[in-house]
């Protein structure tokens, strides 16, 4: 008797009723793939496309930038969340709505944070300004119906005026002021329902001035020990507090892997933040059309190695939604050809999806 495609499917459900632990070799891995990818548009006013791909199920957030704010910005997050609803694929968990709101000279968005991360770490009591600046935050994020935020910064400056102090975006120079102010960020925001993130894993606070991963190679030389020590005392510290979130830094740690920046990394994604730090949330790259990884071919085969790192989100920051939906490609084609473990980016996204449940 030959099977019709309608009656191999139904077989195939029956299957996985049968047996569940088979369900993951059987399933639609491209259900899964929009939810590791956040997009980026330029300007005020979206794009049609972008719509499009969300009506898709091709799109798990998206990142606003300085330049997509205007009066208008929640009312546009809004129909992005509503045509989301509408899509086939909804979860019944909301889009990813990101920005970078550290505070200082790193805001988006009008609001708060005033204060630098610098200004909090050197206050009198840098706890409750740290506290206070989280609270900000959050409101800065409800006001313009975003639900996360690429922040606190958890990086330990070694010189004054290095890359990461330049701007003030860290707290201090050594792990207990970090830990203290960062840890006390994350719980007020996340404790009035935001997502927070802990940045740059395992830290750029080592990063000379000038040393900028976004527009080239950065390397670290720093020992094991001290990385450990020093760098991931702050997020050993976030772990506890339950950060929602861990981005990694796209620097080359030649201590522990020689070859791949961080977000590329196994053995510093898997071995050191999971592993060794027990970190069980969700991983988020760096922006991925960064000029540190421009040894590592195109965006979408950037992609592809972060996703065998065991990275969970991509972020696709280049303010062109194609960019995202050439990741979303090569994701499902690599699910397909078993370049990347369909096991594990499903193990990704359950946890993606339990972080966006507590959005709901």
């Amino acid at each position: 008797m030959r099977f019709s495609q309608y009656s191999w499917t139904f077989v195939s459900c029956l299957l996985a009723l049968i047996h569940p632990g088979n369900g993951a070799a059987i399933k639609d891995i491209s259900a899964e793939v929009g939810h590791h990818i956040i997009y980026s548009y330029p300007g005020i006013q979206p794009p049609a496309q972008l719509t499009t791909l969300i009506e898709q199920g091709k799109v798990g957030g998206i990142i606003i930038f300085g330049e997509n704010v205007a009066d208008n910005l929640s009312a546009i997050i809004d129909a992005f969340q509503d045509t989301y609803k509408q899509s086939v694929l909804y979860p019944g968990s909301p889009l990813l709505i990101l920005t970078d709101q550290e505070g200082g000279e790193v805001r988006r968005l009008s609001g708060g944070p005033i204060s630098s991360a610098k200004q909090i770490g050197q206050s009198t009591d840098p706890s409750n300004a740290a506290k206070k600046s989280g609270s900000d935050a959050a409101a800065a994020l409800g006001a313009d119906h975003l639900n996360g935020n690429l922040a606190p910064v958890l990086d330990i400056y070694r010189q004054a005026g290095n890359f990461i102090d330049e701007s003030g975006r860290s707290y201090g120079n050594t792990s207990s002021i970090v830990s203290t102010c960062a840890s006390a960020f994350i719980e007020t925001q996340q404790g009035a329902g935001f997502i927070a993130t802990a940045k740059h894993f395992p830290g750029l606070g080592a990063a000379a001035a000038g040393q900028n991963t976004d527009e080239e190679p950065v390397t670290i030389n720093l020992s094991v020990d001290e990385l450990r020590y020093v760098d991931e005392a702050p997020y050993s510290k976030a772990i506890s507090a339950g950060i929602d979130m861990v981005m990694t830094s796209w620097a080359l740690y030649p201590a522990l892997d020689s070859k791949y920046p961080s977000g590329l990394s196994r053995t510093w994604v898997q071995d050191e933040l999971r592993e060794r730090l027990g970190f069980k949330g969700v991983t988020i790259t760096d922006a991925i059309e960064a000029g540190a990884l421009q040894a590592f071919g195109d965006d979408p085969s950037r992609a592809i190695l972060a996703g065998q790192a065991g990275m969970d989100i991509i972020l696709a920051s280049g303010r062109n939604v194609t960019q995202g939906e050439a990741i979303y490609d090569s994701l499902l084609a690599a699910l397909n050809d078993g370049s990347l473990s369909s096991g594990e980016f499903s193990q990704g996204t359950d946890r993606i999806l339990s972080l966006r449940r507590k959005l709901s």
